[in-house]
């Protein structure tokens, strides 16, 4: 993984902590957005956690290269940053997660393993926010009188739409479904590709903005 912020105590911080886990292997840390869309072109990492306000290229612009650059790659936003264009703009770009650094640092291995996983990371106090956000979707979606029909999913495709929009993650969804936990990957595969979305995250803004998920 890389560790990508501009504040050199900060990611040596991270470094150290991430260093004890057997499992997590630290290929690389950069200071910038450039430096991160280079390394994550050389290095092909599976996750990076990466700054937002950083010079040069923010971590949001660095997150859009590298999804084009590397779309296997996982990225988490780890900023100080509670501004809601920063999560919406971060989710747009593929993010896999939003974590503020309030967390605490023994949290940031499992973050890490999480996001590896397949599942989705948001900040509790910014949750909320997206959960506000789906909301209004969903309602500006009822007002739009003209609407351009939605790509047809198979009904599999469909249940396994459902179970990520409520969260699960690719072992859950398998168990849940009483499928292998390779072809929920494939199905999530094909539904992103089909609705020509970036990351999970935006499939449950499209869920809601369907009405195959309510908020309440």
């Amino acid at each position: 993984m890389l560790i990508v912020d501009d504040h050199a105590l900060f990611r040596r911080g991270l470094e150290m902590v991430l260093a004890d886990e057997p499992d997590i292997e630290v290929i690389g840390e950069g200071g910038d957005g450039n430096e991160a869309v280079e390394m994550a072109r050389d290095l092909l990492p599976d996750v990076l956690l990466m700054d937002i306000r950083m010079p040069r290229r923010s971590g949001i612009e660095a997150c859009r290269a590298i999804k084009e650059a590397v779309p296997s790659a996982k990225i988490v936003m780890l900023t100080i940053s509670d501004e809601d264009t920063d999560l919406f703009e971060a989710i747009k770009a593929g993010a896999s997660g939003y974590l503020l650094k309030e967390i605490s640092i023994d949290e940031v291995p499992q973050a890490v393993r999480a996001v590896h996983g397949g599942q989705s990371l948001i900040s509790p106090s910014m949750a909320s926010k997206l959960i506000t956000e789906f909301a209004a979707l969903a309602k500006r979606s009822e007002e739009r009188q003209q609407q351009v029909p939605a790509p047809k999913l198979t009904e599999r495709e469909m249940e396994v739409l459902r179970l990520v929009a409520r969260g699960l993650g690719n072992r859950e969804i398998a168990k849940e479904l009483f499928i292998s936990e390779n072809t929920v990957k494939n199905h999530v595969r094909n539904i992103l590709e089909k609705l020509q979305l970036h990351s999970r995250m935006e499939a449950v803004v499209y869920a809601v903005r369907e009405k195959l998920l309510e908020i309440t």
